[in-house]
């Protein structure tokens, strides 16, 4: 069976993994979760039981979570290094790296972002204080990324990596919450104005915004939530 990613919509990290897959061009199968409805209700708990996304049916029929988990897995089965590196060599040293730095503290410094934005009820002075706090953070977070970069067109060496596609995910989140502008980490700037043109992540954003984009013709459909509880869910 191809496997299955289960991807988060709105603005999920999830959609760096569905660039992945692209790139990778090996058959897969999607399936699109609504992160602040479906996600929450009980029956997601039987594919991942800590109620987030991304989740990666694999083709023995085994849900996998965690993006780090799920990466290591398509690296290992990307035999023509499309999306990864010799794993002897500097440059998957590098990527490696660079994908730990973009899945804890830069992920993990928009966390009060989010939290300000959900909060379940209206309390304005710890609002303020979580946005004051992420914003700081995030800003912080983006300095030391733009200090680990080598002004090149991909985060390693001369093409796209499973790096590139994490970074999709998430960088976005930055004009989402309004934190600052771009231009002002200007190495950061060029790096994702050349992933962001890439026809994967094309394709990856408008899968996660609803639309229907014609993609490489490795996506082999959609398949429902409620089928992938049923039949891969604990």
């Amino acid at each position: 069976m191809e496997p299955i990613l289960v991807y988060g919509y709105p603005s999920g990290t999830s959609m760096g993994l569905v660039t992945a897959l692209e790139w990778l061009g090996q058959p897969y199968k999607l399936s699109r979760v609504d992160m602040l409805g479906e996600m929450r209700e009980p029956p997601y708990k039987r594919i991942n039981a800590r109620v987030e996304t991304p989740v990666l049916i694999t083709d023995q029929g085994r849900p996998l979570t965690e993006t780090m988990a799920i990466a290591a897995w398509l690296e290992a089965r990307d035999t023509e290094r499309r999306i990864s590196f010799d794993p002897l060599s500097p440059e998957a040293d590098r990527m490696h790296q660079l994908m730990g730095f973009l899945n804890t503290g830069f992920t993990g410094a928009f966390y009060p972002l989010w939290a300000a934005l959900e909060l379940p009820e209206p309390d304005p002075d710890f609002e303020a204080a979580l946005r004051r706090f992420g914003r700081e953070r995030v800003t912080e977070r983006h300095d030391r990324l733009e200090e680990m970069l080598d002004g090149g067109s991909w985060l390693v060496g001369d093409k796209h990596s499973l790096a590139d596609g994490l970074l999709a995910g998430v960088a976005r989140w930055l004009e989402y919450h309004e934190v600052a502008e771009l231009s002002r980490w200007p190495k950061l700037q060029a790096l994702r104005q050349q992933v962001e043109a890439d026809p994967a992540v094309i394709y990856a954003t408008a899968l996660e915004n609803g639309e229907t984009p014609a993609g490489s013709g490795a996506c082999k459909g959609h398949v429902s939530l409620a089928e992938v509880i049923e039949r891969y869910g604990a």
